[in-house]
Formats: structure tokens, C-alpha cells, sequence
């Protein structure tokens, strides 16, 4: 027959505080591994963002959008409406502003949830009466669904899809060359 053995109190306190600290370890391993994944999630949509935004104001240009100014990053809130929002980029000619959001992998609810932003975000210029410039939308992503993009063009948004264009090779320095292996 197995020899039975006994806990005593101060043996069982001390596995409690045993599985406590190993609750503890791994709550901040976790936290660590959350931080990590957010860090890489926020890294790799700066770098859609900059494939997306490389050469996007020729792009515009050549559908006749005289575009003079862009950013990323465009806020606005409304207090009195209730109303917030936050716009991946923009480009602006002076007369129309095209607002393109920006996905790594777009499907249809992203559409659906840009063209309320542009919603909102008319309703919030309307109410200052000073811009009444029009607007227009874009939605753009590297992983793109067939779906998201009928949806998308039906409802009168451009779609921005990853292309051979979207990259380039910075021009080397005087006097470079290109080593062998």
C-alpha cells in the first residue's frame, strides 16, 4: 500500500504561497507577452501605413485630385453631438479632403465602419458652417476580401490595394557597389 503523507498547516501555507508566487510569474510573463504582441500589432501598421502612403498622392493626382497637402493621424470629437472618431490618413486639395482608412486585413464591417466615421465626421464640419468642402473616402489594406471591395467601390469608396508600385530601392550613393556572395 502507497505511504500516505500528511500536510501540516505551515506545509500547506507554504504551497499556497508557493502557487501564489507562480500566479504572480506568470501574470507578468503574460503582461509582457500582451505588451510585446501590442508593441509588434502597432509596428506593423505603421509599416502598412507607409507602404499604403509611399507613393498615394501621385495616385490621387493621376485620378485628377489636385492634392497639396496629407498626414496620418486626424482626430475630432464633438461634445454637443456626441461624436468622435479618428481617420487613418487624409489627403486634402483645398476643395475635397480624401479620408482613407487603413487595414491590415480590410473586410466589408471595416467598410461599413469608415463610411459611418465619414458620417460623423461630416456632421462635425457642419456644425462649425465654415467648411464646406466635400469629402470623399478610401479604404485601403495588404490582405484586401473580394467582398470588401465590391461592397467598398458600391458605396462610392476608392479601394488601395498593395501593389508592385509600392515599394523602391533608395538610390545608392556615388560610388556604390553591390557586393557578390
Amino acid at each position: 500500500m502507497p505511504e500516505q503523507s500528511t500536510l501540516t498547516y505551515e506545509g500547506i501555507l507554504e504551497l499556497f504561497r508557493e502557487t501564489d508566487r507562480r500566479m504572480k510569474e506568470t501574470d507578468r510573463l503574460m503582461k509582457e507577452v500582451c505588451k510585446k504582441i501590442s508593441d509588434l500589432g502597432s509596428r506593423t501598421r505603421e509599416i502598412i501605413e507607409s507602404m499604403i502612403k509611399g507613393n498615394i498622392v501621385e495616385k490621387f493626382q493621376e485620378l485628377g485630385y489636385e492634392v497639396t497637402e496629407y498626414g496620418c493621424e486626424k482626430s475630432f470629437k464633438n461634445n454637443n453631438l456626441g461624436i468622435s472618431g479618428d481617420i487613418d490618413m487624409f489627403l486634402d486639395d483645398g476643395e475635397v479632403a480624401i479620408f482613407i482608412e487603413v487595414e491590415d486585413s480590410l473586410e466589408t464591417a471595416d467598410v461599413r465602419k469608415h463610411i459611418e466615421r465619414l458620417e460623423k465626421y461630416r456632421r462635425h464640419t457642419d456644425t462649425k458652417g465654415v467648411n464646406k468642402r466635400r469629402f470623399i473616402g478610401a479604404v485601403a489594406g495588404v490582405d484586401v476580401s473580394d467582398d470588401a471591395i465590391r461592397f467598398a467601390q458600391e458605396s462610392g469608396l476608392y479601394v488601395i490595394v498593395q501593389s508592385r508600385e509600392a515599394v523602391e530601392i533608395v538610390t545608392p550613393p556615388a560610388g556604390f557597389q553591390a557586393k557578390e556572395w
